[in-house]
């Protein structure tokens, strides 16, 4: 599931050069192969975390391997753009089982004394396969097709269907009875639904007409209304008890800002790096190795610790020091794209001084604040409740991981739209004929069919955009590190 997720970002030029498509266009349609599956793992999250709690973890996350593997199948056979979206749709339902059902084996399978060091393995783990994404995404891309990124998942989910089948023992909350709340289940996934897929249509159409606000308003009304379900519920599908605990509510709210920033960059990277630098599939995925090895090297360090010393320092020096990485990245020099000099040129693999000075020293740091980070996060989170709940904590703060940071992000990538257009207007003479701004979309690579003078243009206001990105992300990162700094106990 991280392997894929990160795969795709790499994947999404291509996919829209070589799928056909009908009702959407190529780049709406990159955007809902990655934002698809976003929305339906972040609609049926808290469910899924219910479920585990309910009828057992070891079962809902073998049915979620089993059901991703399916999806992985059927995504690399897609015909066309369309029929990518949809499969994405269910792929992300399949993972919805997989993270709240990791995380609560985890936490029901070892002491707590072991469980932070236990979620730093975890953590290092998940960057391992994380980090691999973009390279080997690059590798396949270029060497391969894009179709292979999905049937790569088939192995990897045949062994560790087994492994979990034959060699993890069942759990569940043992407080569990009466009927599963699916009511509260609808309520809760028409809610993030709701509001997951109107940032992502606000995003897509700039927020003209009234599908995304509409949206929007379904989901708010939705998220207010179920607080007061699960009061009167006898059996609630989220005990509003777990709302009382200091650290369980802090710790969601500082991941509300800290990955709407990881979403925010993520996101840009993949397309600017490929779209604006020049850099090959490859090349844009060996970009951010740095980061992912910092974070699969000391993820088990930080969680030990965080185990011995607390979670609290950590969770304030991990997303400092990846903001600072930002702002070093942000500095690539605005209106101007230097190490670019030909705006015709074909895609390099890593252009090596802009590289080493602009993109090498920012993903050290990042890596290094999200090594810091990540481990103590899920540990701090998960002691924070019973191990009864656990699931259901887990899914929480993934629903809040994942919908939040589309919300952040729209509004970031408002921002950004309107930085884009804004530099391109001040390239462009005054003379220049409107067409040619239809011509440059944000990130992308410029159109074929714009004039040396156009694309050149588009080069110059895309690198104006990302800076402004970056920024917008480390002020999001700074604001989590001190949510967290002065809101958690100090031994959390």
């Amino acid at each position: 599931m991280f392997l894929d997720s990160t795969v795709v970002n790499v994947a999404l030029e291509r996919i829209g050069q070589e799928l056909p498509a009908t009702f959407v266009q190529r780049l709406e349609g990159q955007s809902y192969v990655y934002n698809g599956y976003l929305l339906s793992l972040s609609a049926l999250l808290v469910l899924a975390g219910g479920l585990s709690d309910f009828y057992g973890r070891r079962r809902m996350f073998a049915f979620g391997l089993a059901g991703f593997g399916l999806a992985s199948l059927l995504c690399g056979l897609a015909p066309t753009l369309e029929a990518l979206i949809g499969f994405r749709i269910l792929q992300g339902a399949a993972g919805a089982l997989l993270v709240p059902g990791s995380m609560a084996l985890i936490n029901t399978h070892f002491q707590p004394d072991e469980r932070p060091k236990a979620f730093g393995i975890w953590a290092a783990a998940s960057a391992a396969t994380t980090t691999l994404g973009p390279p080997l995404g690059g590798l396949l891309i270029d060497t391969l097709s894009w179709r292979a990124v999905f049937l790569i998942n088939i192995p990897v989910i045949a062994i560790a269907l087994t492994l979990a089948l034959r060699h993890v023992t069942e759990t569940r909350d043992a407080s569990a009875s009466g009927r599963f709340d699916w009511l509260g289940a609808a309520v809760i996934g028409l809610g993030i639904g709701g509001l997951a897929f109107g940032a992502i249509r606000g995003q897509e159409t700039g927020w003209r007409g009234v599908t995304a606000l509409t949206s929007l308003a379904v989901g708010l009304l939705a998220c207010a209304l179920f607080p007061i379900l699960m009061r009167r519920s006898p059996h609630p599908l989220v005990p509003l008890d777990l709302f009382r605990s200091r650290d369980f509510s802090v710790i969601n709210l500082a991941t509300l800002l800290i990955y709407g920033a990881l979403y925010v960059t993520f996101y840009s990277q993949a397309l600017f790096f490929q779209g604006s630098l020049g850099y090959s599939a490859l090349g844009a995925g060996l970009a951010g190795l740095p980061s992912g090895i910092m974070i699969a090297s000391l993820s088990t360090l930080s969680g030990a610790l965080a185990g011995r010393f607390g979670g609290r320092p950590l969770l304030v020096l991990g997303p400092s020091i990846m903001g600072f990485g930002l702002l070093w990245l942000s500095r690539m020099p605005a209106g101007s794209v230097p190490w670019q000099a030909r705006v015709d040129e074909p895609a390099s693999l890593l252009p090596p001084l802009s590289y080493a000075v602009d993109v090498f020293p920012a993903m050290l740091a990042f890596g290094l604040g999200a090594a810091a980070m990540v481990a103590p996060l899920t540990s701090v989170l998960m002691a924070s409740v019973s191990e009864d709940h656990s699931g259901l904590a887990s899914a929480i703060n993934n629903a809040i991981s994942r919908i939040g940071p589309q919300l952040v992000g729209a509004l970031v990538f408002i921002a950004l739209t309107a930085s884009f257009y804004a530099a391109l207007a001040r390239q462009l003479p005054a003379s220049a004929p409107a067409e040619l701004h239809s011509l440059a979309q944000p990130l992308n690579p410029p159109s074929p069919a714009a004039p040396p003078e156009a694309k050149q243009a588009s080069l110059v206001a895309s690198t104006d955009a990302f800076s402004l990105a970056m920024r917008l992300s480390a002020a999001l990162l700074f604001a989590g590190a001190a949510i967290n700094g002065l809101g958690l106990r100090k031994r959390a």
